[in-house]
């Protein structure tokens, strides 16, 4: 068997030394011994209600005693009363309750004796009470006279206390009690004086004993009061104590217990009771005044309540005192009790037993429960000793110590075995035991000897002692091997020997690695209500893996095992989760790491984060007229520090009910003064910030009202605004209910034209507004809003400058002239206005145009009007957008605020050509396995005189490599078709189609197709364009008994693979008839149906990837040829331009015709105005984007995905 060890030691010493067996340890049961008195009653009451009593006295003891029993001094013979039980080795006998067992009351006690000598139980009193019952007699009724002092006896019967009496009327109601009638503790009824309401016939007593449950009644006394002819008033007389007592009585009290001193006076008037302690003074908190002061009571009364007290009765005719003297006595208690123990031969033997008691107790000494006769016994004896020297075998007792006074006795036993053994080693042989390194190792050797016997202990096959000072040798033999080591493994011998033999034991010792334990993280801070997720890493020796267990404590106390899923705090083997944190899961855990031989833990304090608990507290102090001392109690700061407090403000002359930030105090601060704006009513709460976040708002303090004063301030930003061109209309910003100062607001308005000698005008309004008639068109004035309540003016106001209404401009800009910079951009130039002129601020100016004919074509238009706003003071803008090779009409107009001027007279400019737009559209006629024919159509815009086309052409493939590009040039212009030859056979080519003017090349029209596979026949053609939702289409004029390769593909999308390809053989003409109604075949019904579902399916496919920009977006195809007079704008004018998800294609080039040059322009972007829906701001920068007809005026390339003029300064 392996004994588990873990108490861990640090001092070091090693002792040897005489194991003294005197009180070592207790004697073996199966060395022969005395006699000891194991188990016993104490007293006993016999109820009348149990079915038996059991009086018990066990003893052990070798050889095994034999029981005898005394009753009153007297031997009891417990076969005498077949009543009896006994049980064998056993002094217990149970008696049964049947018939009269009074005789059964007694004091008893045990004997147990053996050939050694004979042990004694203290006294066991058994008591046999009996039902208590009130005599029946017959009780003549008293009559007294109204005044006259009674009293009715109870005369309880006697019974097992405690007894609880009580004084009620025949229907159970309580005689009520006063200082006029009261009950004495011996339970009789007394009535200091009688009146006539205290005449009844039912005055009965009953006795009440709880522990025999029983309740008893007296026969009903009568009392008859009669009217006196004179009033009886006298002095007091005490009734308890009686007057033959004398003046004074002695009373005792036993130390413990209860004082009850009582006093009962009769008298009229009644008399009323007083105590006092004539030697000393009367302890403050222990006496207590009971009955209407008639009864002094102490508790636990102590040596120091011994005195003589006194009660006084007194009324109005007189008083009368008594005197108790109390002694406080105790019953024996031991100073000195003897002892047993185990004395070897030829020693010396003292015993010691000493009591105290008041009175002082007797000591009486017994002998194996005999009284010791001093003239045949050959030791020394006095009262409180007894001694024997050269001890032998034969001196082994039972001495009895037994002390006592009139208040009880005290019993105190003492063994004296006498023995010469060998000794006895009580440890079993070959025991293991087990620890870890660190901890201390204890190696049990408990051994029985007498003489005392010699201990050592050796270490595997050495003889030697261990004696160095890791090892130390217990009292008990124990030896304990302290700070252990690896080394300290191995086998153990204990050794013990005395005079009469030697007795020896091995012990085996394994020392295990120590356990270990970190909780992670260490002391986390988390916010409230949010999770937190404890680890508790742990490393254990291999061979404690089975007893090895983890548990989790908080603040020491055991943390429960979550029973639920949804519990917010979990364990889960070595770790702890916790969800939704609260202010009561902050807190001292610790992960408890056990074995079965040691326990390790580790902590981590948590600290629960959150904002700060509401002020408490707000007092107002330090009143003044404009500033108030506010000061408050800090809440709970939950771990973050108090780093600010807002100070808030609710008023209810103005704003009731609404809450204004007022102050903020930094730190930790709990007092700031406020500063307060007059005529307000004041009231303030305070919240404090930690670095959490805010607190709740406090509760509001008491209201402070402000007394009122003269404004301190004027209105602020004063403006003049008009509608109309004679009026002139002054607003400015009111007052805030704060800043009025006391009732009665208005503004005084004071105004006069500027640089005009003359008075100031002026006004009182309550408004914020103040409208003048009849001023002169645009003229500046001096303005001037001063704040008056009825306790005064404000400051003297600052002086604004205003204008009188506006009127529109009435003159159009002159020389206006334009610079044409390319096709589709011009640069307008204008003489201003006079500023007399502009008649109000001048805005800026307006350029107008519209297209009046193309040059292509010579066709007239119908006028559109576009403009551009520019904003400010300038002479020039930028006019962008235009249509190539078109004649335009340009004006241009001042504006202010009331509206625009006169246009200037028409300017005529014509733009230059431009490159055309794409062709409109793209297609392939037919193929074959090494050409093509290609079909495209007009451009849109010609922009100019068209001059030929530029076809270009090159391999494709899935991925993004491409081959090289191959240009073919059209120079007729009326040429819309093209054969191209040389292609190779069964390969994806990609053909673009852009037309060409004087002016240069526009953006091109794409398509791609597949040429046929080598060894194919015929020549492919080309289907009309199908719609996507059909479900079939015929193929005619096919040759019959001849192969032919189908394919669906895509048109004009930007992937132009094969959607759907098969090889498929026409019929002969001698298997027509075989096939003949083949279309209404299920089974052709299924597949075509699965064929275009399918198809639809890839055309959805296609059509999304095409508007996510695919592989072959339109912006590449824009970036593969561009158009280089839109590229020439788009990077000199409008800014560069680019898309993240448009790449252009590896390895295509940048420009087909190196000759075109781009024509720029060094114009500003202050250049350019503001459309319909968008400006510049004065200082050029673009807000909006320019608004016109699109196929009037617009830069657009159909095709592209180009930008709506996205300038770059």
């Amino acid at each position: 068997m392996e004994v588990l060890l873990s108490t861990k030691r640090i001092t070091i010493c090693l002792i040897f030394f005489a194991l003294n067996l005197a009180a070592a340890i207790e004697i073996p049961l199966s060395v022969a011994q005395l006699p000891t008195i194991t188990e016993q009653s104490s007293m006993q009451v016999a109820y009348p209600f149990d079915e038996d009593f059991t009086i018990k006295c066990e003893a052990k003891g070798n050889p095994q005693p034999t029981f005898n029993w005394t009753k009153d001094g007297k031997p009891f013979n417990l076969l005498s009363d077949r009543r009896i039980l006994t049980f064998n080795n056993s002094g217990t006998f149970v008696i049964q309750n049947h018939g009269i067992i009074t005789n059964f009351q007694g004091k008893y006690r045990c004997f147990a004796s053996n050939a050694l000598g004979t042990a004694m139980s203290e006294e066991m009193e058994l008591i046999v009470p009996t039902v208590p019952k009130f005599p029946k007699e017959k009780i003549e009724p008293l009559d007294v006279e109204h005044g006259d002092s009674v009293i009715l006896h109870c005369n309880p019967p006697k019974g097992i206390p405690p007894l609880h009496i009580y004084w009620m009327n025949i229907d159970l109601q309580h005689i009520p009690q006063d200082e006029r009638v009261s009950m004495s503790l011996k339970g009789d009824l007394y009535f200091a004086n009688v009146e006539e309401n205290d005449s009844r016939s039912d005055y009965c007593c009953f006795a009440a004993f709880p522990r025999l449950r029983t309740i008893v009644q007296k026969m009903p006394m009568t009392l008859k009061v009669s009217r006196s002819n004179f009033i009886k008033e006298r002095k007091p007389k005490l009734l308890i104590p009686p007057e033959s007592s004398g003046s004074s009585s002695s009373v005792t009290v036993i130390k413990g217990g209860v004082l009850l001193l009582e006093c009962i006076a009769e008298g009229l008037p009644t008399p009323h009771l007083n105590w006092v302690k004539i030697t000393g003074s009367l302890p403050k908190d222990k006496p207590v005044t009971e009955n209407y002061g008639k009864i002094l009571k102490i508790e636990q009364v102590s040596a120091a309540d011994e005195g003589t007290y006194q009660c006084t009765a007194s009324n109005s005719v007189g008083r009368v005192k008594h005197e108790f003297h109390v002694h406080v006595e105790e019953p024996p208690q031991w100073i000195k009790e003897p002892e047993s123990g185990v004395y070897s031969v030829g020693t010396n033997l003292v015993l010691l037993c000493e009591a105290f008691g008041n009175p002082e107790p007797t000591i009486e000494w017994k002998l194996n429960g005999m009284p010791i006769d001093s003239r045949t016994f050959r030791g020394r004896i006095s009262a409180t000793e007894i001694s024997l020297t050269n001890l032998q075998i034969q001196d082994s007792a039972v001495y009895q110590c037994e002390a006592s006074n009139k208040h009880g006795r005290i019993l105190a036993s003492a063994n004296v075995n006498v023995l010469n053994i060998a000794p006895l080693i009580l440890t079993s042989d070959g025991e293991n035991y087990a620890t870890v390194v660190g901890y201390s190792a204890f190696l049990h050797c408990e051994i029985f000897a007498s003489p005392a016997a010699d201990i050592r202990w050796t270490k595997d096959d050495s003889v030697e002692p261990l004696t160095a000072l890791r090892y130390e040798l217990n009292k008990n033999g124990t030896l304990e091997i302290k700070d252990t080591r690896k080394e300290d493994s191995g086998s153990y011998a204990c050794w013990a020997a005395n005079s009469v033999g030697k007795r020896a034991i091995t012990a085996n010792l394994d020392i295990r690695d120590a356990t270990k334990v970190v909780v992670s993280p260490k002391n986390p801070q988390v916010l409230k209500s949010h999770s937190i997720l404890l680890k508790c890493q742990s490393e254990y020796d291999s061979h404690l893996k089975h007893s090895f267990k983890l548990s989790w404590r908080k603040d020491g106390d055991e943390l429960p095992v979550s029973s639920t899923d949804n519990s917010r705090i979990i364990m889960d083997m070595d770790t702890l989760f916790i969800s939704s944190v609260t202010l009561e899961d902050q807190g001292v855990y610790t992960c408890v790491a056990r074995t079965s031989l040691d326990s390790v833990t580790a902590e981590s304090q948590l600290i629960v984060l959150d904002v700060p608990d509401p002020p408490e507290d707000l007092q107002l102090s330090e009143h003044q007229n404009r500033s108030v001392r506010l000061s408050w109690k800090a809440g709970a700061n939950h771990n973050s520090p108090v780093n600010e407090s807002i100070i808030e403000f609710e008023e209810n002359r103005w704003e009731p009910g609404k809450w204004q930030e007022l102050s903020r105090t930094t730190g930790n601060e709990t007092t700031t003064v406020l500063s307060l704006a007059p005529y307000m009513n004041y009231q303030f709460r305070v919240m404090s910030v930690n670095a959490v976040g805010r607190s709740q708002a406090s509760k509001p303090s008491l209201r402070y009202a402000t007394p009122p004063a003269a404004p301190d301030k004027n209105p602020e930003n004063i403006r003049v605004e008009a509608s109309e061109p004679n009026e002139m209309v002054m607003k400015w910003e009111p007052l805030k209910p704060a800043e009025r100062n006391g009732p009665g607001l208005e503004y005084k308005v004071s105004w006069r034209q500027q640089g005009v000698e003359a008075d100031w005008n002026e006004e009182m309004v309550k408004k914020h507004s103040l409208t003048l008639r009849n001023t002169p068109t645009f003229v500046p004035y001096e303005i001037k809003v001063q704040a008056v309540n009825n306790l005064g003016s404000g400051p003297e106001p600052n002086v604004t400058t205003g204008y009188s209404g506006e009127d529109i401009p009435d003159a159009a800009p002159s020389s206006v002239s334009v610079d044409t910079l390319n096709s589709t951009l011009v640069k307008v130039f204008w003489f201003g206005i006079p500023r007399d002129r502009v008649r109000g601020h001048l805005r800026g100016y307006k350029v107008s145009w519209w297209k009046t004919r193309n040059m292509l074509d010579g066709k007239r238009h119908h006028p559109e009007k576009h403009f551009l706003t520019f904003v400010g003071d300038r002479n020039y803008g930028m006019i962008p957008g235009l249509e190539p090779f078109s004649e335009f009409h340009l004006t241009v107009l001042a504006y202010n605020a009331k509206g625009d001027g006169p246009e200037s007279s028409p300017v005529v400019f014509e733009t230059p050509e431009g490159v055309p737009e794409q062709p409109r559209s793209l297609r392939i006629l037919n193929f074959d396995k090494d050409s093509i024919t290609l079909s495209w159509g007009l451009p849109r815009k010609a922009n100019g005189h068209l001059t030929g086309y530029i076809l270009q052409y090159q391999i494709i493939n899935e991925t993004h490599e491409i081959g090289p590009l191959n240009n073919v040039t059209i120079s007729n212009h009326s040429m819309l078709s093209w054969r191209l030859s040389n292609l190779s056979s069964s390969t994806k080519y990609k053909f673009y189609v852009r037309a060409c003017t004087a002016k240069g090349c526009g953006k091109p029209v794409t398509e791609e197709g597949l040429t046929m596979a080598q060894g194919s026949k015929g020549i492919g053609k080309i289907s009309e364009a199908i719609n996507p939702t059909q479900k079939f289409h015929p193929i005619e004029a096919l040759e019959p008994g001849t192969e032919y390769t189908v394919r669906l593909v895509t048109k004009n999308w930007v992937d132009n693979n094969s959607i759907f390809e098969d090889v498929i053989e026409t019929r002969g003409r001698a298997y027509a008839g075989i096939y003949d109604g083949i279309s209404t075949q299920g089974w052709f019904i299924g597949l075509m149906c699965a064929i275009a579902l399918l198809t639809l399916l890839l055309l959805t496919v296609c059509f999304v990837r095409r508007n996510k920009g695919g592989k072959y977006s339109v912006k590449e195809k824009e970036d593969l040829h561009p158009d280089p007079e839109a590229q020439s704008i788009k990077d000199e004018i409008f800014g560069e331009y680019s898309d993240s998800d448009e790449k252009p294609l590896k390895g295509s080039h940048q420009s087909i015709n190196g000759d075109i040059k781009a024509t720029g322009s060094a114009d500003s972007l202050v250049d350019y105005g503001e459309g319909e829906h968008g400006m510049f701001n004065e200082d050029g920068s673009f807000i909006g984007a320019y608004s016109g007809s699109k196929e009037k005026g617009s830069v657009e390339s159909n095709g592209s995905s180009t930008a709506t003029f996205p300038l770059h300064a």
